[in-house]
């Protein structure tokens, strides 16, 4: 076959192809367990962050995960883990909304009262860097978070915990990112939300 004919161009170019996907396939195959496992990784750490419980090395954030983390119920479209900490219950809830950029998500940590924020840790895909970004890379403002409460004057009908631009009642409410308001508008929603965000464990929270 002529090196510079079309149809050897044609074939070499389609044998390069085959060889080349057969090769990344192989790859994503043999990297697959290791990157599902540092996914899972990830989310150990951030439900222990949430709980307030941050900066392990890997091998304690197994050992601390396995001792903390005692159950976990699937709902829906989320997920309920009950904790022990310090010999005391703590329930983890999974949280996820849209920020500016993309997708938000979370992990709301609440007292056994079922009322009482103990911890938060969020998470986003692709927020603006000192701006959106800050609901996961500014712990102190994820820290204002504790201590709020989840309902007003005992009514488990509705979530009023929430960011506000403006904060009107601190008993429930968080100041928001200075700059970032759509990122804020989606954490609040996120809250709220009964499809995705806290508002589906409307049920499981009001049995006390």
């Amino acid at each position: 076959m002529k090196t510079n004919s079309n149809s050897y161009t044609i074939i070499y170019s389609a044998v390069i192809v085959v060889i080349v996907a057969f090769l990344l396939a192989f790859v994503f195959k043999a990297l697959k367990p290791m990157q599902d496992a540092n996914v899972a990784l990830d989310q150990k750490k951030q439900i222990l962050n949430s709980l307030n419980i941050r900066n392990l090395s890997n091998e304690e954030t197994e050992a601390t995960y396995a001792k903390v983390v005692t159950s976990e119920q699937n709902v829906e479209n989320g997920t309920i883990y009950t904790c022990n900490v310090d010999g005391k219950t703590k329930y983890v809830f999974t949280v996820k909304g849209m920020g500016l950029w993309g997708p938000i998500n979370g992990f709301i940590a609440v007292n056994d009262d079922k009322n009482t924020v103990y911890g938060v840790y969020f998470n986003h895909e692709g927020e603006t860097a000192g701006l959106g970004a800050e609901i996961k890379d500014n712990q102190k403002w994820q820290e204002k978070f504790q201590g709020k409460k989840l309902f007003k004057d005992g009514d488990t009908s509705a979530i009023v915990l929430s960011v506000k631009k403006k904060v009107e009642n601190p008993e429930s409410q968080v100041d928001a990112v200075t700059g970032a308001t759509l990122t804020s508008n989606g954490v609040a929603d996120m809250l709220n939300d009964k499809v995705k965000g806290l508002g589906q464990y409307l049920e499981f929270l009001s049995q006390k």
